[in-house]
């Protein structure tokens, strides 16, 4: 009975993560900025007919680059993602070292001959993957052995393929026709040369009504992120620039910029960029795009991002978004909405072990979270959430750790350790123990409550899911380059003293408030 009740419940439990879902009838249906309040960053979005395809950055993060589903640029549900993992060097494997802040970045999705490309670069090396099924399996077309920093690609209308890439010096190259790497005999020039002076990245380049555009931030000194567009009537320029928003919305001068122009089937613009959102992450803002005088001026007539607005698309079915879910890990794989930190080890994690359940094996000693393999991870949303697993600890050795934390390069965590046979709840900031509870129960149920509003996090047990004791003092979450990704909810299970222990995770619950 009680798997049968919790099915349902969790079923019910798949949500919207949207800060507002559409309402109302079709004539007056709206939505809130940010459009989708947790970490999906660097955002690039293509229409293809009445559809719409979206790319988000997850770094180190594995399986990366996820491709999401729309058909009404508001509601989104993760389709696939572009690899299940990155083999780089034995650092993606946490072997010898680790690639937090680096991995899958700002990646360009584009559509060309019933093919859809992405390509992206990882701070080593750069890819590009195709596709004729975006919600299927992605080839690899080709690697550069080079980081092509934030680039975009271009399928001009004479035939050939351009990469427009670049921090400040921006550079525009050719690929080879058939797209197996850069043409060494083919465009290959500097279009900016860091002028305006502050820094200039996120490049999205575009050929719209026979002009060539590039959006890049730019960062004046002293000022906000602000979206700069540069255009040209020849692709090596010379190009002239002007300033197409410059806002943050209200929001702690932290201004909206790097993203993309999208058109609906009846001629309308609109542009998806992002905005710095401290600890929760970057959060993807939606607004009209306006073409002024051959400019694609963004934001509303003042040229302020709205905070609400009308859906573009109305008419479309409901869909549940799958951005953030619960999960009673009954299914055959882990869901679209988890991500492993770094490539998982599939020989120690396991769904069919103990049906219903996932099992989490430790497979070599470690010092501290950072170094475990298998930590499985979904993102965070605002501006509060909760984060609920249940855990059974009973295949625990000494010198274990398991359970739930807020993971970015300074985490805070509840969770079992199990030292000289007893076993122990304990909370952890920033690796510093905060809180400790000598139990003598297997199963537990641990939660965290994330507040965006202050960025605090506060962590909770019950030995029964009834009764709720806070243990530890708050934590505060924090945004740091040294990882580079919002806060995420990470269920772990790791070994300081010897590998070969497990521990069996029932069900992961998230609730939006």
């Amino acid at each position: 009975m009680k798997r049968v009740l919790l099915v349902a419940t969790c079923s019910l439990l798949l949500l919207y993560i949207q800060s507002c879902k559409t309402s109302g009838n079709d004539a007056t249906n709206t939505f809130s900025n940010p459009l989708i309040f947790a970490d999906v960053p660097d955002v690039d979005v293509i229409r293809v007919g009445n559809d719409y395809y979206m790319v988000s950055t997850t770094a180190h993060m594995s399986p990366g680059a996820p491709i999401m589903h729309s058909k009404d640029l508001v509601n989104w549900r993760i389709i696939s993602y572009v690899f299940d993992t990155l083999d780089e060097s034995p650092k993606n494997n946490l072997e010898g070292g680790n690639i937090y802040s680096r991995g899958q970045w700002a990646s360009s999705l584009r559509y060309h001959d019933e093919t859809f490309y992405v390509f992206f670069g990882t701070g080593n090396k750069s890819y590009l993957y195709a596709t004729k099924d975006p919600a299927g399996k992605w080839e690899k077309k080709c690697v550069i052995d080079e980081y092509l920093h934030d680039a975009s690609l271009l399928f001009d209308d004479n035939g050939k393929v351009y990469l427009a890439y670049g921090g400040s010096h921006i550079k525009i190259v050719e690929f080879n026709a058939d797209l197996s790497g850069l043409n060494p005999n083919g465009l290959n020039t500097e279009v900016i040369s860091g002028e305006p002076s502050g820094l200039l990245e996120g490049t999205h380049f575009y050929k719209h009504d026979g002009t060539y555009y590039l959006s890049l931030i730019w960062w004046p000194a002293g000022e906000i992120r602000t979206q700069l567009c540069f255009r040209s009537d020849s692709i090596t320029g010379p190009y002239e620039n002007k300033v197409i928003l410059s806002d943050d919305m209200g929001y702690d001068n932290h201004g909206v910029a790097q993203g993309c122009f999208i058109d609906t089937p009846d001629g309308r613009w609109y542009a998806m960029l992002f905005q710095d959102h401290e600890a929760v992450g970057r959060v993807p803002i939606l607004m009209p795009c306006r073409w002024v005088d051959g400019w694609p001026m963004l934001g509303d007539a003042s040229g302020n991002v709205p905070h609400s607005m009308e859906v573009p698309v109305k008419g479309c079915d409901p869909v549940e978004s799958n951005i953030i879910v619960s999960d009673d890990f009954d299914g055959a794989k882990i869901g679209l909405s988890w991500q492993w930190n770094h490539n998982p080890d599939n020989e120690l994690w396991s769904l069919y072990e103990r049906p219903g359940y996932l099992r989490l094996r430790t497979g070599k000693v470690v010092n501290n979270i950072f170094e475990a393999r298998n930590t499985l991870t979904q993102r965070t949303a605002g501006p509060q959430c909760t984060g609920t697993i249940a855990i059974e600890t009973s295949g625990m050795n000494d010198g274990d750790h398991a359970g739930l934390a807020a993971f970015c390069s300074e985490p805070g965590t509840i969770g079992i350790v199990k030292e000289e046979g007893q076993k122990y709840i304990t909370m952890t900031d920033r690796g510093n123990e905060k809180g400790r509870i000598k139990i003598d129960a297997d199963r537990v149920y641990l939660k965290m409550l994330c507040d965006f509003t202050t960025d605090d996090a506060t962590f909770y047990y019950s030995l029964d899911d009834k009764q709720w004791l806070q243990l530890g003092g708050k934590f505060h979450m924090i945004f740091s380059m040294a990882h580079f990704t919002g806060n995420k909810f990470a269920i772990f299970n790791y070994s300081t003293a010897s590998a070969g222990g497990f521990v069996d995770i029932d069900y992961f619950k998230f609730k939006q408030l």
